[in-house]
């Protein structure tokens, strides 16, 4: 501990104690690789929430929440004799001097600065394309498919879908302005009706699929992250939702009627 503020260092060896088979803590000691899997995506999400809220003073606590996440791996990975936090670093330092020529002009991380205009948005955009690929080259099996090399098994549905649709694009696949998506949207609504009407459950579900799909499309031509557009869609509607039950209580109600209640906090809201 430097002074009365604890260090990274001191972080690295509270995780060491916490995992000690004799004296550390029966929880931490019993989790692997695979169980704190769920912890890391759920502290993730909760730095993104504070982010979207701007509530930046709550920040450390939830970013030291996700860094747990980071040290907890790594001590997996030196108890495995796998990796260790400081390959962590060197990696990730490693990368970003490599992905940042236009930077660390020389591949220094202490050596020279550019002397020049830095390069404008699109040529950065396509040298970081390059050299990314080139990376994925160096290190994919001979059987693994390149175009799909970035695009992690465990990524969360919505957000897969945006980077598949970003990469298809990225080679030609696309329309050129937001109409085209925006009528395949109607395309899609109108066969998943087509065989809601047929009572063909499997094919409805397919073409439920191919209607989400086709929605974080537009949203890409629109400029949305559909992950966070969705996230806040939920968050309007709990709280439309729980001003309408503040409001009016737990009661059975027709459908018209809960409509009704609906249409008055929403118009409500917008009048504030």
């Amino acid at each position: 501990m430097s002074g009365d503020r604890y260090q990274l260092g001191d972080l690295l060896h509270l995780m060491a104690r916490l995992r000690d088979p004799a004296s550390g803590c029966p929880w931490d000691i019993e989790q692997d690789f695979a169980s704190i899997v769920p912890s890391t995506i759920e502290e993730l999400y909760e730095v993104v929430e504070l982010i979207e809220a701007e509530r930046y003073s709550e920040l450390p606590d939830e970013l030291g929440d996700l860094l747990f996440q980071i040290v907890f791996y790594a001590q997996l990975g030196s108890e495995r004799e796998l990796f260790e936090f400081a390959d962590v670093v060197h990696a990730i330092t490693t990368k970003l001097l490599r992905r940042h020529p236009h930077v660390f002009v020389d591949g220094d991380l202490y050596g020279a600065k550019r002397s020049g205009p830095a390069p404008a948005k699109q040529q950065l955009s396509t040298q970081w394309q390059a050299i990314k690929a080139a990376e994925r080259a160096e290190r994919a099996a001979p059987l693994q498919r390149p175009l799909w090399g970035e695009l992690p098994a465990g990524l969360p549905a919505l957000a897969a879908a945006q980077k598949i649709a970003e990469q298809a694009a990225r080679i030609g696949f696309d329309w050129p302005d937001a109409a085209g998506p925006l009528a395949k949207v109607g395309e899609e609504l109108a066969e998943l009706q087509a065989e809601l009407a047929a009572g063909n459950r499997s094919a409805s579900e397919e073409e439920y699929g191919d209607l989400l799909l086709a929605a974080v499309n537009l949203g890409r031509h629109l400029g949305v992250d559909a992950e966070q557009a969705l996230r806040r869609a939920n968050d309007k509607f709990r709280r439309r939702f729980t001003a309408m039950i503040d409001e009016n209580g737990l009661q059975p109600l027709s459908a018209e009627q809960w409509q009704a209640r609906w249409e008055t906090v929403k118009a409500a809201e917008k009048a504030r």
